[in-house]
């Protein structure tokens, strides 16, 4: 479906989750592989580089690409294109319903010991050889769409050298962004603030995430700490694990754990930090990919739990859980990934006391869930918390539903279904009423003037094509329920988000029922979707929020909180990252969609936006 606009046909392209629909018919002549990075200047051609580190990892290809930092990977494009300066002229876990079609279990798997499995019974046909590819540059990291030159050195005053004021109630956090007035990064983490001696003596660490720069990474630990052991968790596989595995060949502290992604069009999308010290272990929480681009000028998030201490010699299992039930949680998710590198963080984490968290964890594992198992995982364990952690509020029907994201995925051929059917239904679950009020939904999502006026102009777009070919559209969504990104509060106006969020507000936006953290985008594949009659819930992909209720924190609801910076250990107010009320998208607006030309204005760079 597309349509049209002052901009000529548009249509969404999918995020890095994808649909277990057919493809839907699309708008565009080029194939799904078609170039992402549309940007760059004829005046100043930017040198086509083969990138170590890709967000999206298709076919190889005989031309490399300009990549652009991203939450879809980078992707290595058959064409590449150039950006145009303006001119006027124009489980462990729960029980997975296993599929028995063939009698052996799961039906699908991606992991690369199947395949190899496979090989050996069934020999690949001979192929005709491909054609010469140019040498990759071992040592590249991913350019910026503005060139090498675009990343400028923060200042030494950019990173903390002493513990800074946090937020010690709600502990959320924005990152850093670099080219703002120094006040609205006060409280605000870089990664390398997160990673400092400043929080622990780190002795080894695990990233769960989905796109990395190995390279980049390492830089970022301190140098006490950079050659510690760190356990990689990703869901590459193939070409795309040879090229991680390649990354990490210059660093003999890093291991991987591949995570297994048991259905088709999965990934893995969890950001997660574990930090084990000599003073005891952390978790956090967040939205960022470990590339560069991720922590330079885009919105974040994250929650960074307290230090927790070690359990005294001989204490249960169950000791040092939470109210929240944290402990319990992630264990049980962190067994989901049926994987031995993790048994031994399993362990510590037992080891340790975690009874100070306020926060539930809600989790995406790939699997098909029947019975109790249903309510583990994706919208339906946002459900259960929501229904049995919330309370009823008189007039909740006014109380609107705020989703605020940075990409879209499928919704399936029927998107009124999920969407306004059964997703939307958890959104409004508030208490054990047993009313079905019909309050406001809110859309966040940045509009094309957003992302030109953006610190980093048309490339600060998250927005990308999804593998199958789907086109997921905004034709059931009205300019009455889409709002723009502003963020002004925060300083972050022109800082495009990466950061998800979703929460239930006031009608007058001074106050929150719920807040809701998390990697999942707007889509079935992060947040399941019910099948066979409403009898199971399919899962597709790894996803990790925490979610925030008043009654954690002995509060009825929490008071928003309007000035967040620069960051106050006392306030109880909850530093909210965008502006309430949301500023509601006009006719004139439009959802920004990356595979339709910009060229009647300039950004931020001078340049137009002209896709392949």
């Amino acid at each position: 479906m597309s349509e049209a606009s002052q901009h000529g046909k548009w249509s969404v392209s999918s995020s890095e989750e994808d649909d277990d629909e057919l493809p839907a018919v699309r708008t565009l002549s080029k194939p799904p592989e078609a170039s992402l990075s549309n940007y760059s200047s004829l005046s100043s051609p930017v040198p086509k580089v083969e990138a170590t580190s890709v967000e999206v990892k298709p076919e190889p290809s005989p031309i490399p690409t300009l990549v652009i930092g991203s939450e879809a990977r980078q992707q290595a494009a058959k064409n590449q294109t150039y950006p145009v300066k303006y001119d006027s002229s124009p489980s462990l876990a729960g029980k997975r319903k296993l599929d028995v079609s063939d009698g052996s279990g799961w039906a699908l798997s991606d992991s690369d010991d199947d395949d190899d499995a496979a090989k050996k019974n069934n020999p690949p046909p001979v192929r005709k050889a491909p054609s010469p590819k140019r040498k990759k540059v071992a040592d590249e990291r991913p350019p910026s769409p503005h060139g090498r030159v675009y990343y400028v050195d923060e200042p030494d005053d950019f990173f903390e050298s002493s513990v800074p004021c946090l937020d010690d109630m709600f502990r959320f956090y924005l990152n850093k962004v670099t080219g703002l007035d120094r006040k609205y990064n006060s409280g605000a983490l870089h990664i390398r603030d997160v990673l400092s001696p400043l929080f622990g003596t780190l002795k080894e660490s695990v990233q769960f995430n989905y796109c990395f720069d190995l390279a980049w990474m390492v830089q970022q630990y301190p140098p006490e700490f950079r050659d510690r052991p760190v356990l990689i968790v990703h869901g590459d596989k193939r070409e795309a694990k040879a090229r991680l595995v390649q990354q990490a060949q210059p660093f003999p502290h890093i291991r991987f754990c591949q995570a297994k992604l048991d259905i088709a069009f999965g990934t893995h999308h969890t950001k997660m930090m574990l930090l084990w010290y000599d003073e005891g272990f952390r978790v956090i929480i967040l939205t960022s990919n470990l590339i560069r681009a991720d922590w330079y000028q885009k919105t974040q998030g994250m929650w960074m739990s307290p230090l927790f201490p070690r359990l005294p010699k001989g204490s249960s299992d169950t000791c040092g859980e939470s109210p929240t039930f944290f402990k319990r949680d992630l264990l049980e998710y962190l067994a989901s990934y049926r994987a031995p590198e993790l048994e031994e963080w399993i362990q510590r984490i037992k080891e340790h006391d975690l009874s100070e968290t306020r926060v539930y964890l809600v989790g995406s594992t790939p699997g098909r869930y029947v019975g109790p198992d249903m309510e583990r995982w994706g919208h339906l364990r946002l459900r259960k918390l929501l229904y049995e952690q919330t309370t009823c509020i008189p007039g909740e029907d006014q109380w609107p539903v705020v989703g605020q994201f940075s990409s879209i995925g499928s919704m399936g051929v029927d998107k009124t279904k999920w969407l306004a059917g059964e997703f939307q239904r958890t959104l409004t679950t508030l208490g054990k009423s047993s009313l079905q009020p019909n309050p406001p939904i809110h859309l966040l999502y940045p509009s094309v003037e957003d992302v030109r006026t953006s610190l980093e102009g048309y490339p600060a777009s998250r927005q990308r094509r999804s593998n199958s070919g789907c086109t997921p559209t905004f034709s059931m969504i009205s300019h009455v329920n889409l709002f723009r990104w502003q963020a002004d509060a925060t300083g972050r106006t022109h800082a495009m988000p990466h950061i998800k969020t979703y929460m239930r507000a006031s009608p007058d936006f001074t106050q929150l029922a719920w807040f809701l953290v998390t990697s999942a985008n707007l889509s079935k594949a992060a947040w399941g979707a019910l099948e066979k009659n409403n009898t199971q819930v399919m899962v597709r992909s790894y996803e990790l929020g925490v979610l925030y209720v008043p009654s954690a924190f002995n509060m009825k609801t929490f008071p928003v909180q309007k000035n967040p910076f620069p960051i106050s250990s006392s306030s109880s107010g909850f530093p909210v990252p965008f502006d309430l009320p949301p500023t509601c998208y006009t006719p004139n607006d439009q959802p920004w969609i990356w595979n339709i030309p910009y060229n009647k204005a300039p950004d931020t760079h001078g340049n137009v936006w002209v896709p392949s």
